[in-house]
């Protein structure tokens, strides 16, 4: 169906006149195009040479399967099925600590936990020590709503080094506390953060604390940053921050 709209769409009176054609054929084009970029093979091909309903299939399944459990919290990197079964070959003939802690990476981008914290403890089975695969797991285990065993997995990382993953940690840690009821040191952390990164994560969780300690005033200004901020961001830091930035305007609407 797709190879036919195509024909279709050269004809200009015939879309005219069927204007509900190109609407499906506009969003069987999207679909197609992001298939291709995430090298989704065979959906590609199906949409190609398939009916509208191969599209809308490929808009739910894969489009739109962003894990609620992790939106918003991604860890650095990206990921790809071809990436996994790479590490999973290298996992079954080297055995090595990195391969299963970047496979459990992967999994967590995913939103799959609890294959990722298999993956990490097989990791630190073999490397105890590791800084990355320590946090991760800590991170794992808090996206789990298991804060207390993450904090002394992130505190520990703090500790050796309190800019590990470009503050990711730090965030996470912060997130821990404020879990765990610790609020005033969670705060702490939160201005520890965004002292020296201007993540929207951060300030918008900070701005929830300022409000909880009746500081509408200072809560205002970390907000307005995110709002300002998302503005200028480039497309992929708004894609990754709109959870935020939702927040963000939400909690803002509030104090008016």
């Amino acid at each position: 169906m797709f190879a036919s709209l195509i024909l279709d769409a050269l004809n200009l009176e015939y879309l005219i006149y069927n204007p509900w054609l190109l609407l499906v054929f506009a969003f069987q084009v999207w679909m197609f195009v992001d298939a291709v970029r995430r090298q989704e093979w065979f959906w590609a091909v199906f949409i190609f040479i398939g009916f509208g309903l191969s599209a809308v299939l490929y808009y739910f399944f894969v489009y739109r399967a962003v894990p609620s459990a992790t939106s918003g919290f991604e860890l650095p990197g990206a990921h790809s099925r071809r990436r996994i079964k790479e590490l999973q070959a290298q996992i079954h003939h080297l055995d090595k600590a990195h391969h299963h802690s970047q496979l459990g990476d992967i999994y967590f981008q995913q939103g799959k936990l609890e294959k990722a914290e298999v993956c990490y403890h097989a990791a630190l089975e073999r490397d105890s020590e590791d800084i990355d695969t320590r946090a991760h797991l800590g991170q794992c285990l808090l996206r789990q709503k298991r804060a207390a065993e993450a904090r002394p997995l992130l505190e520990g990382v703090i500790a050796q080094n309190p800019k590990h993953d470009y503050g990711y940690t730090m965030m996470a840690l912060a997130e821990t506390l404020s879990t765990l009821g610790e609020t005033d040191a969670a705060l702490q952390m939160w201005r520890q953060v965004t002292a020296e990164h201007s993540y929207a994560r951060a300030k918008v969780q900070l701005a929830g604390l300022y409000l909880a300690k009746n500081q509408p005033d200072l809560a205002r200004t970390e907000l307005k940053d995110v709002v300002a901020d998302d503005v200028h961001a480039p497309a992929f830091q708004r894609k990754r921050d709109r959870v935020w930035v939702w927040r963000a305007k939400s909690l803002m609407g509030k104090l008016k």
